[in-house]
């Protein structure tokens, strides 16, 4: 199994819009679809939820990693046995890290996340192949979010 997902998306838009869809939490929240509870800032803990359709029990919780202006943003972010659980800080974390490119016409965005050996072996594989497909998604809904659709 491979223990990385990779996504990639050239936007017509410059990095400073970019970097303002990933790093303002409001802004984040619209095209992720999640309410989340306060700006992020490195080393914090970022609470909420998700508001996907099919996806709202879950709770957003991450820890802002690093955000260093208009190249990276990155958070960990749990997997929890049960997303009910009222407390995530046993869970495994993976890393989730966006960098941005400066391209002709636009930018180029960049989503790795990693760390999924972390993962128990009985859940690694349905985290895995869940994430691979919401990343997909993801670069969808930010494209659509830049492009004010």
């Amino acid at each position: 199994m491979n223990e990385r997902i990779i996504k990639q998306i050239e936007l017509k838009a410059p990095v400073s819009r970019v970097w303002r869809a990933l790093t303002d939490h409001v802004e984040f929240g619209k095209w992720f679809r999640a309410k989340i509870d306060q700006p992020f800032a490195v080393g914090a803990v970022s609470t909420g939820h998700i508001t996907y359709p099919g996806y709202e029990h879950y709770r957003w919780h991450a820890v802002v990693e690093k955000m260093e202006r208009e190249r990276l943003f990155s958070f960990r972010w749990p997997h929890p046995a049960d997303p009910n659980d009222a407390d995530y800080s046993t869970a495994p974390f993976t890393l989730v890290e966006f960098t941005l490119e400066p391209i002709e016409g636009g930018t180029r965005l960049t989503v790795v996340e990693s760390g999924f050996e972390n993962i128990p072996p009985e859940r690694r594989d349905t985290a895995f192949r869940e994430n691979e497909g919401g990343w997909a998604e993801q670069m969808k809904n930010i494209e659509a979010h830049i492009r004010g659709t």
